[in-house]
């Protein structure tokens, strides 16, 4: 079943669950909680009553209307944690009382929900539901983006914007393991000292530095093997004059807004490469999806999901003000709703 299939939802006998909506496109304020018909399970589903419920960027770009909505109105939401509630006909592996997680593009901003039992994960018995839903999204982003979209090398120098946010804090200490010299960009000194404690050599402010020019003096001239832009408009070009020779730039993300102007003879400069991923590319085959989650919660077991432990938990009401937040970059780490 596909990831982008609409999970059945009906209503049984009176019953109500608890949904954050958008009718319109918009910004934050579209949000609203309501009562929506209760899910159950069909055939090939699992119904999971959500116990934490992950906050992304993708969540804010479908709000916007930047990416198209699969249905209205939309409920945004990504990633979620919870625990087995009911299984439909057809499906095996999966019991009442299992603790499991999913990524989809949306959906996940409800208390309960009925989904593909392909699209589930078993989470490990240490793994808390929080921890989960902060980290599985962007854990198997920084998989693909570290083994598939640029695969990293020992004594690699690489750029990542962002570094003090929620992906940049799990590519941080993973670029170090895989004995990358890794670079960050942070804005202001909280979130720079957010960053240095996350495994990398170097943390650019890029509100009092030029990133580019303090590049070039880190590497001695030579630039850097890859960029990992999640940011986008504010930093695309200078991403682009960061890499040396036959470098890499992987853009991942806007959040500053989408890239514009971008030709392809941009990339003459040094014969670069670009290229602009997305997670469900990659985790589309169930198998893959298993794969990339075993690695990311093996690592989990061994490193933090954020540099300090802190995961900032809010009421799923409180959507609106999450997602305010994170598009103004005050946020430090990872936001979760709790239904």
């Amino acid at each position: 079943m596909s990831v982008q299939e609409k999970p059945r939802t009906e209503q049984i006998s009176g019953a109500r669950d608890r949904a954050v909506v958008a009718r319109v496109a918009g910004g934050p304020d579209v949000l609203e909680e309501i009562e929506v018909p209760a899910a159950i399970a069909g055939p090939g589903e699992v119904l999971v009553r959500h116990e934490a419920i992950g906050v992304n960027f993708i969540d804010t770009y479908f709000r916007s209307g930047l990416y198209p909505w699969p249905q209205t109105p939309l409920i945004p939401g990504a990633e979620a944690a919870g625990v087995v509630e009911a299984i439909g006909p057809g499906v095996t592996g999966f019991a009442v009382g299992d603790r499991v997680a999913a990524v989809t593009p949306t959906g996940a901003y409800r208390t309960r929900r009925a989904l593909p039992a392909d699209r589930l994960v078993k989470l490990p018995d240490a793994l808390d539901p929080a921890t989960a839903a902060a980290a599985l999204l962007k854990g198997l982003t920084a998989h693909y983006l570290l083994h598939d979209s640029y695969p990293v090398k020992s004594g690699d120098i690489v750029l990542v914007h962002a570094a003090a946010g929620g992906m940049g804090q799990l590519l941080g200490p993973w670029l170090a393991d895989l004995g990358a010299i890794a670079i960050g960009t942070a804005g202001g000194p909280q979130k720079v000292a957010v960053a240095k404690a996350c495994g990398y050599a170097h943390v650019i402010d890029y509100r009092s530095e030029d990133f580019v020019a303090h590049v070039g003096a880190i590497t001695g001239g030579r630039g850097c093997d890859a960029v990992y832009d999640s940011v986008g408009a504010d930093t695309w070009r200078g991403s682009l004059a960061c890499l040396h020779t036959r470098g890499t730039f992987v853009s991942f993300g806007q959040s500053s807004g989408p890239i514009e102007g971008f030709r392809f003879a941009d990339l003459a400069r040094g014969s670069l490469t670009a290229t602009r991923p997305m997670l469900f590319d990659f985790i589309a085959d169930p198998a893959e999806l298993a794969r990339r989650s075993a690695a990311l919660f093996a690592r989990l077991s061994v490193h933090p999901a954020t540099a300090d432990g802190q995961i900032r938990l809010l009421p799923l009401s409180d959507a609106a003000a999450a997602h305010a937040a994170l598009e103004r970059r005050q946020t430090a780490g990872p936001t979760v709703l709790v239904p």
